[in-house]
């Protein structure tokens, strides 16, 4: 039974902070069912009762734990403790009249055998696993005939990479021929413009704003052929991996040594090629010529030229090869045994503008995976040689120190003065935040990310650590799986500070859908909350990047929208209402149908 919310008259009423969701029963139609007992199984709760004004069950295993208290507390949460996912489990949560099921235990097998316990007591529910195995997830989808797979490090790893490289989340989406991304104002043109996203630190959500204010420091743009990624800029430095080699073999006392040789060698090469024994001598002579002296062999005549009589440079050439190939040998010898000793030493050179990554967990795999990609060099930090994401980062040729990262030891070897951010990701919240503290203590300029579970902590660390940004994976994660739960297409997620906006393509109609038929598109316009970007109508595949405000909306069209939390769960709303749309005016008719740049006919490609 529901327990949240009060009755009037026969109805009962759920307050959200959206304001009083109506139910036509006690007990509620829609509601949905969360199995597990983490911190993105209770955020994922309180999203779908406070945002979507839902009624939750959630089954968890017996004991009490922080998430389950957390869920027990939530008004129009149900706990169930029950120790299996079994059929008995599933028909006392309400499976057969629920509206989706989501399953987010840390156990992909374990997720996939309750997936499978729950098709069969009812066919065709909507599913919403968690797997933390990326390949697993992109198979296991063809199992389940109505199910989203998502991965909570694969959604937050784009955050906190663009946030330890202090930049925005590189977020690129392709729809019908037309490709957005989200990128800072000053790197578009206005044409591209769709609209702005801005938060501040008080405020509860991001702003969407009008493509033309300028206080919006992001935005979304429209491609128009040229590279628009905000980090490609280091992709372009195409020199950046012979630099860095020659840095590995260069950047030490003997590497120094070496390249002097070598340079005595170049040197004494031109001399004797600029200077020869013959007139008629070639190039392939004073080559040979360089390697014999080199060698210790030098001919100080010949028959042309007496004791004395060779070209002066040549004679220079001579003298100074022999003494080059005379040390040749020995640094060589010095070099190769150092190696087979102090191994470390030579193969790793202090590095300068990297970015430490502590914990090889699930996410921090994913960051170090991401960071790589982007051209950053990384140094990974983990105290377990068994982590997950070791092979991973051998085999992309990321440094890696195995050590505690709260110790001062471990950061100074990982370059915390030189870097230019420090991620601390593990999965323990007390490590990240003692190796914050340390690391400030030891460096004032590096960003510092840090992985918080703790809502107050996070907002109080981030106010008292300079340079630090926290970062709470199932707080990012959570409005996506929420959203897939609805069986709503969320495109993506974009990071805006400690919130997310929500780019999403939505049904209109009655069937899980947005009940909005017979609104015109200009009212679906929100202010700061949400804006239509685009439109396919009903049985078409064209995609109108351009729709009039006065058009009016049918059951089976599809809208694409940019929004915030409040401002989709606003629009999926149970009963069918709306936030206050703005007042019909002409000028709301106008922005409502303002022109997208469209890139020439590809626009209209299904």
């Amino acid at each position: 039974m529901f327990t949240g919310g009060v009755l009037r008259g026969n109805r009962r009423v759920r307050p959200t902070r959206l304001g009083f969701v109506t139910a036509q029963s006690a007990e509620p139609a829609d509601h949905v069912i969360i199995c597990g007992a983490n911190a993105l199984a209770s955020r994922m709760a309180e999203e779908l009762t406070a945002r979507y004004g839902l009624a939750v069950t959630a089954i968890v295993p017996p004991g009490e734990s922080e998430s389950a208290a957390r869920m027990r507390a939530m008004p129009g949460v149900r706990l169930l403790e029950r120790s299996r996912l079994d059929r008995d489990a599933f028909a006392e949560a309400g499976l057969a009249d629920a509206r989706g099921l989501a399953i987010l235990d840390e156990d992909d097998l374990g997720n996939v055998r309750a997936a499978m316990r729950a098709q069969e007591v009812r066919s065709g529910i909507r599913l919403v696993i968690a797997i933390f195995n990326a390949g697993l997830g992109i198979r296991i989808r063809s199992f389940f005939p109505n199910c989203a797979v998502l991965s909570q490090a694969q959604t937050a790893a784009p955050s906190l990479v663009a946030s330890a490289l202090g930049e925005p989340a590189p977020s690129q989406v392709r729809l019908a021929g037309q490709t957005m991304y989200v990128t800072r104002r000053d790197r578009v043109r206005a044409g591209q413009i769709i609209c702005g996203v801005a938060a501040s630190a008080d405020a509860e959500a991001p702003s969407l704003l009008p493509p033309e204010d300028p206080s919006a420091g992001l935005v979304l743009a429209v491609a128009d052929g040229t590279p628009r990624n905000p980090l490609s800029r280091r992709r372009q430095r195409r020199l950046a991996a012979p630099l860095r080699l020659l840095r590995r073999a260069f950047g030490t006392s003997l590497g120094l040594a070496f390249a002097a040789l070598i340079v005595v060698l170049a040197a004494g090469f031109a001399l004797l090629a600029a200077n020869p024994v013959q007139p008629t001598a070639s190039p392939a002579f004073a080559l040979y010529q360089t390697l014999l002296d080199f060698a210790g062999n030098a001919v100080p005549a010949t028959a042309a030229h007496g004791p004395g009589q060779l070209p002066g440079g040549n004679e220079l050439a001579q003298v100074l090869l022999t003494f080059d190939g005379l040390a040749f040998l020995p640094v060589v010898t010095a070099a190769f045994v150092g190696a087979r000793i102090s191994g470390s030493v030579d193969r790793d050179p202090p590095l300068i503008g990297h970015v430490i990554v502590a914990g090889l967990g699930t996410v921090g795999t994913r960051v170090v995976g991401m960071l790589h990609d982007l051209g950053v060099d990384v140094v990974a930090v983990d105290h377990n040689n068994d982590a997950a994401g070791l092979p991973l980062a051998r085999r992309l040729g990321v440094r890696v120190i195995i050590g505690e990262a709260q110790e001062e030891e471990t950061l100074r070897a990982a370059g915390i003065t030189t870097c230019q951010a420090l991620l601390s990701v593990t999965h323990n919240e007390i490590a990240n935040l003692e190796t914050a503290l340390i690391a400030r203590e030891l460096a004032a300029d590096p960003r510092i990310v840090i992985r918080l579970f703790d809502d107050d902590l996070a907002a109080y660390v981030q106010a008292h650590i300079s340079k630090s940004v926290s970062r709470s994976t199932s707080y990012l994660a959570a409005p996506e799986f929420a959203a897939a739960m609805l069986d709503h297409q969320v495109l993506r997620t974009i990071a805006v500070g400690r919130h997310v906006v929500l780019l999403a393509e939505i049904t209109v109609g009655d069937d899980g859908g947005a009940e909005v038929a017979g609104e015109r598109v200009a009212a679906m316009h929100q202010p700061g909350l949400l804006r239509v970007i685009g439109l396919r109508r009903s049985g078409g595949s064209w995609v109108d990047w351009s729709p009039a405000g006065d058009y009016v909306l049918a059951a089976g069209d599809r809208l694409l929208v940019l929004a915030t939390r409040a401002g989709l769960s606003g629009l999926l709303r149970p009963d069918g209402s709306l936030p206050p749309a703005r007042p019909d005016t002409p000028e709301a008719a106008e922005s409502a149908s303002r022109e997208i740049p469209v890139q020439g006919a590809a626009a209209q490609e299904p």
